[in-house]
């Protein structure tokens, strides 16, 4: 069954916190406005925020390879073939994301850090909330 990925990180464009609902298999952020419920195909609005972090990702390969091969405290040529494989996949990953999701204790986490989306009710990612923080040069 295809998953909401971002779901209770969702809201409205006035903060609040959408729902998900399923219209048959499909998972659907069912906005409020007017007194109508509007459902916004999930899937949609998931793959915006998808797009998004893919073109960050893309901006920043060089950064995030770097930063993974430390993570993981290797830096050989092997390993790092493999991670710049991985970042170049992303969509293989994606793909994957939509059947499994994201657990549920992954999305409170990046709740708590800020990260969140606003949508409208056509579907819409009017923002999209970051957590950022400064990069301290002595860490790299």
């Amino acid at each position: 069954m295809v998953k909401a990925l971002f779901e209770g990180l969702v809201t409205d464009e006035n903060g609040n916190a959408l729902p998900v609902a399923y219209v048959g298999q499909d998972p659907t952020y069912v906005l409020i406005e007017d007194g109508f419920k509007y459902h916004v195909d999930a899937r949609t609005v998931d793959e915006q925020v998808l797009n998004a972090f893919r073109e960050q990702v893309q901006q920043n390969e060089a950064l995030v390879s770097e930063g993974v091969l430390r993570m993981l405290g290797k830096d050989d040529l092997f390993t790092k073939i493999a991670v710049d494989k991985q970042i170049r996949n992303l969509d293989q990953h994606f793909a994957q994301l939509f059947e499994v999701g994201i657990p549920e204790q992954a999305r409170r986490y990046l709740g708590m850090l800020g990260f969140g989306v606003v949508i409208n009710r056509h579907g819409d990612v009017v923002e999209l909330k970051m957590p950022a923080a400064p990069i301290d040069e002595g860490e790299w």
